[in-house]
């Protein structure tokens, strides 16, 4: 098998930053392996503060992608029909959150929703309750960044299949909801999974938006990143335990890497 073109090659200036930019990336990852108590790291994981927040991120990350598909697939849908300009607009409004602060994200959020607000004043009339510092809000602050990710995988999918199939299914009298759920959503599939799984992980580690809007309390709004950040600053579970919680965010995120790879062979390299 011949060998692929490479061109002129990497100029040898090059070399010395590129390995730089990769030992920027990969030693702070070994610094954390080294840290880790290996013997006892089961038992760190499984700690009563440590199951607690991670049940919270399981169940706040899972509500939140249920939430991103009812909403992010009808947007990408909407996205990969509309024209130019149209398509141009709301892709741009759907990146804000990856380009914004989460911190941003979690006051913008306070003032959408908190009691002071139009609209948080009369969800706590009807519910009794304001939607703030409740695991609603962690799902909210988890929906918010994570949204995106699963818009633009599942919009990047559907513009790249085109719509001849579906143009075909019309002709031959499908009605829309059976071309969409007979032909546009199983061409999509590929997108819609790389989308749920990147959501989901993105969910999981959200800390910023998740910190202002929903507040830090144990069992009830603390996920597994705020309880790393509690336990480094001297509180909540012990250093050991926020240290086998990042390696347990570090394996999500690499299984993470290898599943959106295995459904779209093309999209990571």
């Amino acid at each position: 098998m011949r060998r692929a073109d490479t061109g002129a090659g990497t100029p040898f200036l090059l070399i010395a930053p590129a390995v730089l930019g990769v030992a920027l990336l990969v030693l702070p990852l070994l610094a954390l392996l080294t840290r880790a108590s290996w013997p006892t790291l089961w038992q760190d994981i499984t700690s009563p503060a440590a199951l607690d927040a991670l049940r919270l991120s399981i169940v706040t990350g899972l509500a939140a992608t249920a939430l991103c598909v009812l909403l992010g697939i009808p947007l990408a849908l909407l996205i990969a029909r509309s024209g130019p300009r149209a398509s141009a607009l709301l892709r741009a409004l759907v990146a804000v959150p990856l380009v914004l602060p989460p911190m941003v994200g979690g006051v913008a959020l306070l003032f959408l929703f908190g009691r002071t607000s139009p609209l948080g004043g009369l969800i706590a009339e009807w519910f009794g309750t304001g939607i703030p510092f409740t695991p609603v809000a962690v799902v909210l602050a988890q929906a918010f960044v994570a949204l995106p990710f699963l818009v633009l995988a599942v919009e990047g999918t559907i513009r790249s299949t085109g719509s001849r199939y579906e143009r075909t299914a019309a002709t031959l009298g499908a009605r829309p909801a059976v071309v969409l759920w007979r032909v546009t959503l199983p061409l999509a599939a590929p997108g819609i999974v790389a989308g749920v799984i990147l959501c989901f992980a993105r969910a999981i580690g959200e800390f910023g938006a998740t910190a202002l809007f929903a507040g830090n309390a144990p069992g009830v709004t603390q996920t597994m990143p705020l309880a790393i950040y509690t336990a480094f600053n001297g509180a909540g579970a012990g250093r050991e335990t926020a240290v086998a919680l990042s390696i347990l965010l570090l394996l999500t995120a690499v299984v993470v890497l290898l599943v959106v790879r295995a459904w779209r062979p093309g999209a990571i390299r």
